[in-house]
């Protein structure tokens, strides 16, 4: 299915690793970036203009949920892919995906198989914002149902993440896959799919920087409370005041 799927990437100083993500991408896909507001911004403009991708540009740091809102409002194609910069995509990846759409019509979202850039497996068995679901024992080796979506390679149906709204704009960075997940299960299953294959340099998609860090850390601690609020977990700001004590 040629061109059937865009891919949204939102970019923040991650022109260092964006050029491998637009590399691995099938020709014919059609790729937006949302830019939040990057320093870099000449290099991506080039690295856009070259690729042939839509180019976003924000005045100010819109945050990693409302940057793929707004890439997916540009979207005209079936399927979404919502990729970190800092991922690659194996070859048929794309196709593998699509096709698992069509296999498992009322799965609502799906992840396909996230390697770390040494081959390692990146999984994750449960949420803390719905402990109800949890997978034990290693990665499913074949297609699976999953309690939760790893953000870096989100893929549904553009329809889909219209009825859902998209991501919770009050959500700046961290958790907004959770939450995004747990409102999409109430639409489907969210599946996992094995044979398409992503490998993503975790934590690289920005420069490191002490300030870098200690952003990333509020806003951490900030939509941890938020989210669970949103999902009634108890006494949310007690709750994560005591996981960053024993983290």
């Amino acid at each position: 299915m040629s061109g059937q799927t865009t891919i949204i990437t939102v970019c923040y100083n991650s022109t260092g690793v964006l050029p491998a993500m637009l590399a691995s991408l099938p020709k014919d896909a059609p790729v937006v970036l949302v830019d939040n507001a990057s320093g870099d911004i000449e290099t991506l403009r080039v690295l856009a203009r070259d690729h042939g991708a839509a180019l976003v540009e924000n005045q100010s740091n819109a945050g990693f949920g409302v940057g793929n809102n707004q890439g997916a409002a540009q979207a005209q194609t079936p399927y979404l892919l919502l990729l970190n910069p800092d991922a690659r995509l194996a070859p048929d990846c794309l196709s593998v995906l699509e096709g698992a759409a069509d296999t498992y019509p009322n799965a609502s979202a799906f992840n396909p198989r996230l390697l770390d850039r040494h081959g390692g497996e990146i999984f994750r068995r449960k949420t803390r914002l719905d402990p109800s679901f949890e997978l034990t024992g290693p990665a499913p080796a074949e297609d699976a149902e999953i309690p939760t979506l790893l953000g870096a390679a989100i893929f549904l149906r553009r329809e889909t993440f219209g009825q859902l709204g998209g991501f919770d704009p009050d959500i700046f960075l961290y958790h907004e896959d959770d939450d995004l997940s747990l409102r999409a299960r109430r639409l489907g299953p969210l599946m996992r799919i094995p044979a398409a294959v992503v490998t993503h340099a975790e934590g690289r998609s920005t420069a490191r920087t002490p300030q870098v860090a200690a952003f990333k850390a509020y806003h951490m601690a900030r939509s941890k409370v938020y989210t669970y609020a949103k999902h009634s977990r108890r006494l949310p700001l007690l709750r994560t005041i005591a996981e960053g004590a024993v983290s």
